[in-house]
């Protein structure tokens, strides 16, 4: 073989393999599973629901950790506000491509962490709603850069308590409980309250700030001559919820309230959201960031999706009969 020969093969040789190298470094890069990191406030079957709605969005998406297209990091703060910084401080060290973020005081905790990483609202309210807005350059309110997901406004406890009036006509007295450390909680109360009002109904309430003081709280609400109990999606309703319901269905006093897994336990009727499908549809907006890389495809939004639903069970234990209008949830 002649040297220049030579020389040209070993040239080609050379482009080949790097060429292929190359193309294994390319494909690398593009297959590289991406990182979310999922947070938790606190354990709970129904908030649990969104966890499987954002989960099952991403993996009709194309993400799920079986085909290695993404990887999962499940963290649960347990209602621990020092082991929620800490698992948000992880995720800012692991350099999570996304950040999902369950129930609004992981929300405000993670935008208070990173302005950097997108977080993937969820079971949370507006940002406005939760302070977190601040002026832009033009003067209007604005929700942090990074903020995206799926949020609710106070609309459905109008909705909600207007039900009341029409499926209890003669209820007076409403009784609920708030989490008066929890924001959401004490802005869904001014609502409550100013809705109450204005249909002429009276609200009977009572401020807890611990799961372990609702069975004597409700007891005490209960002893007041409740017609109907509203129960406000806040975290100590959540994880004291059966102990809220035992109370109240041995006084055959039956709970409102504005979500589809709470009528699941046991609540008698619920306008609101599906905390599934809410988490869904947060999924939704993650896996379009994944796929385009750029937060402006998966803006803010509200949740879409809100429903009647009521409990056949319940409604048969309370000898009431089934709501016009409403959804059977087993």
């Amino acid at each position: 073989m002649k040297f220049t020969t030579f020389l040209a093969v070993l040239a080609c040789a050379s482009t080949i393999i790097a060429g292929c190298g190359g193309s294994e470094a390319g494909n690398g890069a593009a297959t590289k599973a991406p990182t979310v990191g999922f947070v938790q406030a606190i354990e709970d079957a129904t908030i649990d629901e969104a966890r499987a709605g954002f989960y099952d969005a991403l993996r009709e998406a194309g993400y799920s950790e079986d085909s290695g297209t993404v990887k999962l990091i499940y963290r649960n703060a347990q209602g621990d506000a020092a082991a929620l910084n800490q698992i948000l401080d992880y995720f800012i060290a692991e350099d999570v491509d996304l950040i999902g973020a369950n129930t609004t005081l992981a929300m405000i905790t993670a935008a208070n962490k990173t302005s950097s990483i997108p977080i993937f609202m969820m079971v949370a309210p507006s940002p406005e709603i939760a302070k977190l807005t601040k002026p832009d350059s033009a003067g209007n309110q604005a929700a942090p850069a990074n903020l995206a997901g799926t949020y609710e406004t106070l609309a459905y406890i109008d909705t909600s308590v207007a039900l009341i009036t029409q499926v209890f006509p003669n209820a007076r007295r409403v009784g609920t409980i708030f989490n008066s450390s929890e924001p959401n909680s004490v802005n869904s109360m001014e609502r409550l309250r100013a809705r109450c009002s204005a249909l002429g109904l009276e609200l009977v309430e009572a401020s807890v700030t611990s799961s372990n003081e609702t069975q004597q709280v409700v007891q005490s609400l209960l002893g007041r001559g409740i017609d109907v109990f509203f129960a406000l999606p806040d975290n100590i309703i959540f994880s004291s919820f059966e102990t809220m319901l035992k109370e109240t269905m041995e006084r055959k006093v039956p709970i409102v309230t504005s979500e589809a897994g709470l009528v699941k336990r046991g609540a008698f009727i619920a306008y609101g959201a599906d905390f599934y499908q809410w988490g869904h549809q947060a999924g939704e907006s993650a896996a379009k960031y994944l796929k385009s890389g750029d937060l402006k495809s998966a803006p803010l939004e509200p949740v879409r999706l809100r429903k009647r639903t009521y409990n056949p069970q319940t409604a048969e234990s309370l000898g009431l009969p089934a709501p016009a209008g409403f959804e059977p949830l087993q």
